[in-house]
């Protein structure tokens, strides 16, 4: 007997699992949303095989030949014929050469200054270049949507970049209706109405497309169970979802030339482990009532949240190392010792997950592109080099999320900056935001303009020493923008839309009550009209660009262009009240650095501003995100 055992005292049914053939009941079989606890739940993982380095064996055409794929010095991914040699992703580079001397080998694509997009280059440095996963993202949204396409009616959640959990439950519903048509009515005399219990099944004819666990540990094969233990409803279930999974794993195999592994069960703990069951391009199908013997000789802390310090105050308090070792425990002695974990600990043991599928929004609220500096940044002048590296990252991914929606706008953008320091998590990290204009057309000049902006004043624009080692930048509050929403430039580029705007503004004009936090905005004289203005909050001198003046055909035009392009500053103004916050004071190199929020008083200047240079003239999107 286990220590377990002997602390727990539990009776037999605190660790039998008595749920594994539950009765169905007409009210089961015809209610659409019994939810996690429909006892004819079917969640399935699916797990593309050695993903990255298939990527690549698809984007170069290459079959059956051993290819590993690299990240710098470390192996990311192995295929399965360079398995066959013993290679592994912990070794070494020189080692895996050493196992199979004919090993292709292939380095991500990385992006590099002044390229739009990530490449495979023959001379590559950590010390310029940035790893790029764009084309494996890419590649998995193809399989993504092929699921999508495939199995209508089903829930599916993208759980990394290669797997996806796929609800079942209701296509598997329809489809049990459509082959049992008579579980469709509750016969007239049924003793309890819905809830009497349906029919027994019929046999099962499992075909070489799945392997199925075994139910009992004696048997050899899954198939010896088959004809000792008579099928459930809960089988029917899972064997309808597994004909649905084979056929969308050879569909996106043929079309995509992706392998997949897949596990099927009734929720997604359950799912997740017997997708590794066997691999690779191979499903596996796991019934309930061979959930018991699956389990139980598992090593707990390879349970996914009890292999970190959840798992090891298990091992210290129990001496205890398998599923089995645990069951006898008791969950009022779990609760005792864990507290509000112990019901998850207790319930998961059992093969019990209430975890829903649940379908992502297909937009993400930020993105962000960030590089661990093997040389940190030392001079303010080297930031640039690698704002314009993560710039294209970000005008890649945010082009290819707007070729699927093209109203996507980003908010903000945010600069981050991390260095390493005496603080309690060995890290000091400054940050620096401003509001991103809604453009049609995102480029790396764009981003990279209004990034460095913001490096300016993350770091201040001395000549003095700084050493960062970790750099980000960010787009978030990522969202679709508003269909007549009217970028900056196509707004100074149409003469006759600023004379319908001009109409329009006179009337609001009349009303537009006077804001507090805005200057006040003076009638242009007559005549020509001015072409510039000076703020009188910053003290900055803004004009009218060249190609906006020779667009507008007359003086009024001109005072219109000029009137909203004070609005836009005004609007700089009002937001960078709103999002800057008073910021600790962070120590680089020994020196003080504190990001205090502007007095509204005496509108005085960051310390981290810069002034223009003298005849200069910001143009474009640089007046958005000017600084003062």
């Amino acid at each position: 007997m286990t220590l377990a055992s002997n602390k727990g005292k539990a009776k037999a049914e605190d660790f039998e699992m008595t749920d594994l053939n539950p009765v169905i009941t007409y009210r089961h079989v015809l209610q659409q949303n019994l939810g996690v606890r429909d006892p004819l739940r079917v969640v399935a993982l699916c797990d593309s095989d050695a993903f990255f380095a298939a990527c690549e064996m698809v984007r170069l055409g290459v079959t059956d030949k051993p290819l590993i794929v690299l990240q710098w010095e470390g192996i990311i991914a192995v295929n399965y014929p360079a398995r066959k040699f013993g290679i592994t992703r912990f070794q070494k580079l020189e080692e895996a050469k050493k196992c199979c001397p004919d090993l292709m080998i292939v380095h991500v694509a990385t992006y590099k200054e002044g390229e739009a997009e990530p490449g495979y280059w023959d001379n590559i440095d950590s010390r310029t270049h940035k790893v790029s996963l764009d084309y494996y993202r890419r590649e998995s949204v193809k399989i993504l949507n092929m699921f999508k396409e495939g199995l209508p009616g089903a829930e599916i959640e993208k759980a990394s970049i290669d797997e996806a959990f796929i609800d079942f439950t209701k296509p598997v519903r329809q489809a049990l209706l459509q082959r049992y048509p008579y579980l469709a009515q509750v016969p007239p005399d049924a003793p309890s109405g819905l809830d009497t219990p349906i029919p027994a099944p019929p046999s099962v004819d499992w075909t070489s497309d799945s392997h199925l666990i075994p139910i009992h540990p004696d048997s050899e094969t899954a198939n010896q169970d088959l004809k000792t233990d008579p099928p459930t409803w809960h089988d029917i279930a899972l064997h309808i979802a597994a004909e649905m999974m084979h056929k969308v794993r050879v569909d996106i195999a043929n079309k995509l030339g992706y392998t997949t592994s897949a596990g099927i069960a009734r929720n997604k703990f359950l799912a997740k482990l017997s997708a590794s069951y066997r691999k690779p391009y191979s499903q596996t199908v796991l019934r309930n009532l061979a959930i018991p013997c699956y389990l139980r000789p598992l090593e707990f802390q390879k349970i996914r949240f009890l292999g970190g310090k959840l798992g090891e105050a298990l091992v210290k308090e129990y001496d205890v190392s398998t599923v089995a070792d645990l069951l006898p425990i008791s969950l009022e002695e779990l609760q005792e010792k864990f507290g509000e974990s112990a019901v998850w600990i207790y319930e998961i043991l059992r093969g019990i997950d209430r975890a829903e599928v649940k379908e992502k929004p297909p937009v993400n609220k930020s993105m962000m592109a960030a590089k661990a500096l093997h040389r940190p940044i030392t001079q303010v002048s080297d930031g640039p080099h690698w704002i314009r590296v993560l710039s294209g990252e970000l005008a890649l991914r945010l082009n290819d999320a707007r070729k699927e929606r093209p109203s996507l706008w980003p908010k903000t953008l945010t600069i981050h900056g991390g260095s390493r320091s005496n603080t309690a998590n060995g890290w000091s990290s400054r940050s620096k935001q401003a509001p991103f204009p809604f453009i049609k057309e995102v480029t790396i000049d764009v981003i990279a303009a209004a990034g460095e902006k913001l490096w300016r004043e993350l770091v201040g624009t001395g000549t003095g020493p700084i050493k960062i080692n970790h750099i980000a930048l960010a787009f978030t509050g990522i969202e679709a923008a508003d269909d007549n929403q009217q970028s900056i430039d196509s707004f100074f580029a149409n003469p006759s839309g600023l004379k319908r705007l001009r109409e329009e503004e006179h009337d609001f004009s009349q009303t537009r009550p006077e804001s507090p936090t805005r200057p006040r905005q003076c009638s242009p004289p007559s005549g020509q009209g001015p072409t510039s203005f000076t703020c009188p909050q910053c003290h900055k001198t803004f004009s009218l660009p060249p190609k906006t003046l020779s667009l507008i055909v007359d003086a009024e035009d001109r005072a219109q262009a000029l009137e909203a392009l004070k609005n836009e500053h005004d609007d700089f103004h009002f937001a960078q009240s709103v999002a800057r916050e008073v910021e600790p004071e962070v120590k680089i190199d020994g020196a003080d650095r504190t990001r205090v929020k502007p007095s509204s008083k005496t509108n005085a200047k960051p310390s981290s501003s810069k002034k223009p240079k003298k005849g200069h003239e910001s143009e474009g999107i640089e007046k958005f995100f000017s600084r003062k």
